[in-house]
């Protein structure tokens, strides 16, 4: 049995309407987000920068030495 001829006789309203107040939640969820993400850089920066600095023997003075 197929569901579409009973899919297509449903009407078909959609209900993507959003109020002023869920728009300004959206809004404020969203730079929320984007700050917390600013505060962890901030508070994991030490840990970042040793990811991706140079080692202790690391140098680029290696091609003067030649």
């Amino acid at each position: 049995m197929h569901l579409s001829p009973i899919l297509l006789s449903v009407p078909f309203r959609p209900l993507a309407y959003l109020d002023p107040g869920s728009g300004s939640i959206i809004l404020q969820m969203a730079i929320a987000a984007f700050l917390g993400l600013g505060i962890l850089a901030r508070a994991q920066w030490s840990r970042i920068k040793k990811l991706f600095g140079r080692k202790k023997g690391d140098s680029d003075d290696s091609d003067s030495e030649e």
